[in-house]
């Protein structure tokens, strides 16, 4: 009743069902592959009765961060329980499960917990590693990311065929913690071992990015679509990298094409290409370029989310989109409902509710209803923790432009260098083009900008 898979992890199912579907599901979650959702449901056709496959397809939708598939990962949750009671799993698959359990009652830290657990007796486990470093992104627990990774590296020598998507993940880890030389060199690796790992050659997209280098970075990634063009909504993703580097160029006709053949070519809800739509657009408004009627059907799609509330990076796009399409009550009625949780801070996602999510969301508004001043406190104040947002710094990076920008246009210029100079000291000392044009205008503003409100 007990398989090895292709991680030498030991599986608990039929000898005479086979494990080549829950292999091709862990390779293809390790690549970002769109093909994931396809050997998940081809496994559990084999058994029903697999209990992993229940817990993994539990926590794969949670990841999605959509209200509505709460209920679906609760019943693979049940699913999965009532499968180790019919036919008993190891204490290792027992993990996972309790990992779903504890993510469903709404502490997702307490699923890292018990990987990390996990990950001390059986540190070459590629698929925990895989979910503790999503959870962590999840969580924007950047020096977690890192430490957990590197507690394991010993025990993925060169025949483990999982290193490369462990390098991947390093890769990302030493961006996000400021090891920029590092983590080109490690995405690089994990590139030649695992041709197919777009985190890893995301992670060095992400570096160019943050040392303001959009010519390597187009270098970089000139050559390598095979890399992502097999992912799932990830591949957009890494469209959206591109698009920031022809933007950091001063290409703006090119990011508008990259949008509109790529980036937004599906007109989807997933928070994901929510959050890639939106945070480009914004950019490019701030740089006073006309994007046209682009967030008309961004604003039309969140406005039917303002109750999700799953997470907070989420929902601060959703406001993004209302905000950048002048949806006045739709945005009310969201920065409303995001107060609303965090008064409560009953689970994990409420308190970043509370905390950067309330001050941030009235931020936004203010700032879409031309109230500079308010909009600098509320976004100034909630860049303290908008790391416990969750994403990278690239994602990020949105909020704090707009910050900068209210400062700059409510005349509180001295704070407003404050926070550029500290986004410049995090970005390998580098002026982006937005730093330079920001220096500018705070050189040479002698009175309060003031945009009109449309």
């Amino acid at each position: 009743m007990v398989q090895t898979d292709c991680f030498g992890q030991a599986a608990t199912l039929p000898m005479a069902v086979g494990i080549d579907n829950w292999n091709a599901t862990q390779m293809a979650f390790l690549a970002h592959g769109a093909s994931t959702p396809d050997h998940l449901a081809a496994t559990l056709a084999d058994d029903p009765d697999f209990a992993l496959a229940h817990a993994v397809k539990g926590m794969f939708l949670l990841l999605l961060g959509r209200r509505e598939l709460v209920e679906t990962a609760q019943s693979a949750y049940a699913a999965a329980r009532l499968s180790d009671q019919n036919r008993p799993v190891s204490s290792r698959e027992r993990v996972f499960i309790a990992a779903l359990g504890a993510w469903l009652d709404g502490y997702p830290s307490k699923s890292v917990a018990l990987f990390d657990a996990l990950l001390a007796e059986r540190p070459e486990d590629v698929l925990a590693m895989k979910l503790s470093h999503a959870l962590r992104f999840v969580l924007g627990d950047a020096q977690g990311m890192r430490q957990s990774i590197e507690s394991v590296m010993h025990a993925y020598g060169p025949d483990h065929p999982g290193r490369g998507y462990l390098m991947g993940c390093h890769a990302f880890a030493f961006e996000e913690t400021g090891e920029y030389g590092r983590a080109a060199a490690a995405g690089s690796a994990a590139l030649e071992i695992s041709p197919d790992d777009a985190w890893g050659l995301h992670a060095v997209a992400h570096v160019y990015d943050m040392v303001a280098s959009p010519e390597k970075g187009l270098r970089w990634l000139s050559g390598k679509e095979s890399a992502w063009a097999h992912c799932n909504n990830f591949r957009y993703h890494v469209w959206w990298h591109k698009a920031l580097m022809h933007l950091e160029l001063g290409q703006t006709d090119v990011v508008l094409d990259l949008y509109d053949t790529l980036i937004r070519a599906d007109h989807t809800d997933d928070y994901r290409d929510i959050s890639n739509a939106t945070s480009l657009l914004m950019r490019l408004e701030l740089e006073g370029i006309d994007v046209g009627d682009r967030w008309d059907e961004l604003a039309v799609t969140s406005q039917a989310r303002t109750e999700d509330g799953s997470l907070i990076f989420a929902d601060l796009h959703y406001l993004l989109a209302l905000v950048g399409g002048r949806r006045a009550d739709a945005t009310a009625t969201l920065v409303k409902r995001i107060a609303a949780d965090g008064q409560r801070s009953g689970n994990e996602a409420e308190m970043r509710m509370a905390n950067p999510g309330t001050a941030a969301a009235m931020g936004l508004e203010a700032f879409g209803e031309g109230d500079y001043g308010a909009a600098f406190s509320g976004l100034s104040k909630a860049r303290r923790h908008m790391q416990l947002a969750g994403g990278s710094h690239a994602q990020r990076d949105v909020f704090e432009r707009l910050t900068i920008d209210a400062g700059i246009r409510a005349g509180r210029t001295k704070e407003a260098l404050a926070i550029l100079e500290d986004r410049t000291a995090r970005r390998a000392g580098r002026d982006d083009q937005f730093a330079k044009t920001r220096r500018e205008m705070m050189g040479t503003l002698t009175a309060p900008l003031r945009v009109p409100a449309e």
